[in-house]
């Protein structure tokens, strides 16, 4: 059991603790400043998906947006059953509105046919856009899909024109701290786009929280 304390006592330690905490948000803001200018490769190859509004390529989960986040969720098509690891992550996402509102798009992807993914997100009550990689290769060449089986993960995608560069992968415990809006955009070389970021000269930034609205405010 913990030592149980006075007020000021347990007042003082947490002072202490404090400081480590401040130190080590520092660090991690430092870190995201130096992912944000991590180099990024070309995709060239093409991927079909089927989605929504039925084929779909990649350039189309951009939906006209700067960026884009995929979750690899892990329910191939001979799975009995979605993962349980996966679908709390998906419960944790929040309302994609505000990635919108920072031109960043969110979809989630897995080698189920596309009626399983339906069926499971009208089970859930999840909002976020998924699209089956069935028969696509996409999995294997982004992390998700390996001899040893499926596996989760998230990829980081940005846009010019046309033009699709991926800048960024992570899986396992990397994607355990994920759930907050921020720490999505925080994945993404355009971060928060808030003034007080060490972001690339060319990246867009404003004041930070004057952004911000109720999910059902935004005028995107």
């Amino acid at each position: 059991m913990t030592k149980v304390v006075s007020q000021s006592e347990w007042q003082s330690a947490l002072d202490a603790f404090r400081i480590k905490e401040k130190e080590q948000m520092r660090r991690q803001d430092a870190l995201n400043a130096e992912r944000r200018r991590l180099p990024r490769v070309k995709i060239d190859k093409p991927y079909e998906f089927t989605g929504a509004g039925g084929k779909a390529g990649l350039l189309d989960m951009f939906e006209g947006r700067k960026q884009l986040i995929t979750y690899n969720f892990m329910y191939g098509p001979d799975a009995e059953a979605p993962c349980t690891g996966c679908s709390m992550m998906v419960d944790n996402m929040g309302d994609i509105s505000h990635l919108h509102a920072r031109n960043t798009s969110l979809v989630l992807i897995a080698r189920s046919p596309y009626d399983r993914l339906v069926a499971l997100n009208e089970r859930m009550g999840w909002k976020i856009p998924w699209y089956s990689s069935y028969q696509s290769d996409f999995n294997r060449d982004f992390g998700a899909t390996t001899d040893n089986g499926e596996m989760f993960g998230v990829n980081v995608f940005i846009r010019e024109g046309n033009d699709i560069y991926r800048t960024y992968y992570t899986t396992r415990r990397g994607v355990e701290y994920l759930g907050s809006i921020f720490t999505y955009l925080d994945l993404t070389p355009m971060g928060r786009q808030e003034l007080w970021e060490d972001s690339p000269e060319e990246v867009p930034q404003t004041p930070p929280y004057q952004w911000w609205r109720k999910h059902d405010e935004y005028v995107l």
